[in-house]
């Protein structure tokens, strides 16, 4: 009987110790992971194509905004902005009572947005994490209207609206938009993901009631979502044409209603459309620079879990 010995294997490699004498922890990712990425000569011209596509629209708004008419109906359009801004806004304010527009658009557009906040926050936090008899079929008659037009809804919604005196009011405009199926939904999505049930068990045995668990422990996890849903609301409210066109009347427009009756007359002047239309986007250019590092910085912060 011969005996063969084991044949040699190989040590196993060992992971560097770390630097700063701490635990050794196995890494999950391949070698270069975790480093930031550079993006060669097409990532930067994509870029700049895109970038270039998205500011031109208002730079031509900008350009047609301080000429005139003739400048821009011409042939070759110019391609520099011009020295009648200031005279073309001034037209455009008194025109269409831009003052008044800009006031009524500024509470219907903050009014729906903290309401679809508060109310989408509440309702998704209860589709998401409360158990209760028929809640997926009270979440699928949510979903499915977002299938319905809103067109079919005129109707009623505006015999509703003036059987209730609201009739060229700015209460018309705000009441039927106070929440959105999109609002719910997309709350409840975020909160089945990021509020885990541990934290709510903890603040029951804790002795919280419903209203503290939303104050202290929903609202906080939800932020980074009700900044984008706020955003997102608020800028469908400020562009929204349709219904208060239809709701409201001339001597109470809300801004996009004006700038209809800027274009209303047979032949329209472009530049002062141009320069209201102008008047128009400033107001969420400043939003977008005041919140839009908040609202990438939540979405990031919210969707890196340890």
């Amino acid at each position: 009987m011969t005996l063969t010995s084991p044949t040699p294997t190989a040590p196993a490699k060992l992971a560097p110790a770390p630097k700063n004498g701490g635990p050794s922890r196995p890494s999950r990712f391949r070698m270069g992971a975790g480093q930031q990425l550079k993006g060669g000569p097409f990532a930067y011209a994509a870029l700049a194509v895109v970038g270039f596509g998205s500011l031109l629209p208002l730079y031509w708004t900008l350009v047609a905004a301080s000429r005139t008419q003739d400048e821009v109906l011409a042939s070759t359009p110019p391609f520099f902005p011009g020295g009648k801004l200031i005279e073309n806004i001034q037209t455009a304010w008194e025109q269409a009572n831009l003052g008044k527009a800009i006031v009524n658009s500024v509470i219907v557009s903050s009014s729906i947005t903290l309401a679809t906040l508060f109310f989408c926050t509440l309702a998704g936090y209860a589709f998401a994490k409360m158990r209760f008899r028929g809640r997926g079929w009270l979440m699928t008659a949510v979903i499915a209207t977002l299938t319905i037009p809103p067109q079919l809804s005129v109707v009623p919604l505006f015999m509703m609206m003036s059987g209730l005196g609201w009739g060229g009011q700015l209460e018309s405009v705000i009441f039927p938009t106070l929440v959105s199926a999109f609002g719910v939904f997309f709350m409840r999505q975020y909160l089945i993901e990021a509020l885990p049930y541990e934290l709510i068990e903890a603040a029951k045995i804790d002795g919280a009631n419903n209203f503290r668990i939303v104050r202290s422990v929903v609202l906080p996890v939800a932020r980074p979502a009700m900044m984008v849903l706020g955003m997102l609301t608020f800028v469908q409210a400020w562009n929204d044409f349709f219904w208060p066109y239809l709701a409201l009347n001339q001597q109470n427009p809300t801004l996009q209603v004006a700038l209809g009756q800027l274009s209303a007359s047979y032949t329209p002047d472009q530049s002062i459309v141009m320069a209201g239309a102008l008047i128009s986007t400033l107001p969420l250019l400043v939003v977008f620079v005041l919140f839009g590092k908040r609202i990438v910085g939540g979405i990031m912060s919210g969707a890196v879990k340890g």
